[in-house]
């Protein structure tokens, strides 16, 4: 009986030292596994890039378990740990640092000379189109002589500088004026294109024409519009009373939804938006699927954002406001309605960053010569369509 208990714990000691000597095996060969990791020369990458880890290697003995996105959103040293199985079949680790920095100088007013009356009581500098890429709030400046008081034309120059020392800098005018005591509103007709000359021009059979309306159409005549051949609109639904303010309904709204399916105009709408934060937009994004829930749409709900001239009173970058857009159209598709960010030409190649998302793009001119994609195009702020009183954008949709 001794025997057999010796020979048992003899058994198990060996399978023990296999075992052991096994994982010291694989201890040491994980341990000395052979990493060859080659760089890319420059490892400083600009904010936001989308950028995947492969971009950052020349080249590794093995293959990647995970080619994952880089988080480029702010600038600063960061430090990438990834793994991969090497050409022995051992999974091992590796980690280096990136430098992710800002190259691109703030964006400013670009006009050649802006007009104040005499008496004027701001700040200039904040009434000028100043803004950035990354920084909430980069140094917007005037450096320069003149006088609020005293009428003339003083040259000036505007100066931006963000938290990377990127600058840009403008020459204008700055004309001080006495205030005009003329009250004349008359607006030429001369400068109004009508509808029907404009649809002889456009319309074809790959594409629709239509209008956008808001309270300050007025009463609308939607039979008329229907006979004058408008094939689609989109109506305001509503606004908000600046920064922080409370939402409310273009008071002639309900009137415009109600009158123009009843002459089966599809319909689309839009929400003018003052958000300066991307639960502000979400906000706005619900408020507006609730005002719809009586009715039924056929176009895009579009995101409609326009306070360039007073964009430092928001304190946010060109990114913040994207993803605030982002937000808002997110929201609406998630209730299956199709979002669609509203903007000119000049704000989609400048300020917005690139989005997967309808656009909607506002270039008045004969033909638009903007290279991004959009499905809409509003090509004039100044037709006149049988049925409106006044003035109303014109708008192409491409099928």
């Amino acid at each position: 009986m001794k025997k057999v208990i010796i020979i048992t714990v003899t058994f198990f000691t060996i399978i023990a030292a296999g075992v052991l000597t096994h994982n010291l095996y694989k201890s040491y060969k994980i341990k000395n596994a052979k990493i060859i990791v080659n760089l890319k020369d420059n490892l400083n990458v600009e904010v936001f890039d989308n950028i995947k880890l492969s971009d950052l290697l020349q080249s590794i003995n093995g293959k990647l378990i995970n080619d994952f996105k880089i988080d480029t959103t702010h600038i600063g040293k960061k430090t990438i740990n990834f793994e991969f199985i090497n050409d022995e079949n051992i999974k091992v680790s590796y980690s280096f640092d990136i430098y992710i920095v800002d190259k691109i100088a703030p964006l400013i007013f670009s006009s050649n000379s802006f007009t104040i009356n005499v008496g004027y009581t701001g700040d200039l500098s904040k009434e000028l189109f100043c803004g950035d890429n990354y920084d909430a709030k980069p140094k917007c400046e005037l450096i320069g002589q003149y006088d609020v008081n005293t009428p003339g034309t003083y040259n000036l120059t505007f100066k931006a500088t963000d938290s990377s020392n990127n600058v840009s800098n403008t020459n204008f005018k700055l004309i001080v004026k006495e205030k005009s005591t003329n009250q004349s509103t008359n607006t030429n007709i001369n400068s109004t294109q009508d509808f029907n000359n404009l649809k002889n021009i456009y319309k074809n059979n790959y594409n629709k024409i239509g209008i956008d309306v808001s309270k300050w159409q007025g009463e609308i005549d939607f039979q008329k519009v229907k006979e004058a051949g408008v094939e689609f609109v989109f109506i305001r639904i509503g606004s908000q009373k600046g920064i922080n303010g409370e939402y409310y309904i273009d008071p002639n709204f309900e009137q415009n939804i109600i009158g123009f399916k009843k002459v089966n105009i599809p319909v689309g709408v839009y929400f003018y938006s003052y958000a300066d934060n991307v639960s502000e937009a979400k906000k706005q994004a619900k408020w507006v699927i609730e005002q719809l829930k009586p009715y039924k749409i056929e176009l895009p709900i579009a995101f409609d954002w326009e306070s360039w001239g007073s964009f430092q009173d928001f304190n946010i970058s060109f990114y913040n406001l994207t993803e605030i857009a982002n937000a808002f159209i997110n929201t609406i598709e998630k209730s299956n309605y199709t979002g669609m960010l509203y903007s000119s030409k000049y704000y989609l190649e400048n300020v917005w960053f690139k989005t997967s998302h309808n656009i909607w793009l506002a270039h008045y001119t004969n033909q638009t010569n903007y290279q991004g994609s959009y499905n809409y195009w509003q090509l004039c702020n100044n037709g006149r369509v049988d049925g409106i009183k006044g003035n109303v954008d014109i708008n192409i949709f491409n099928k």
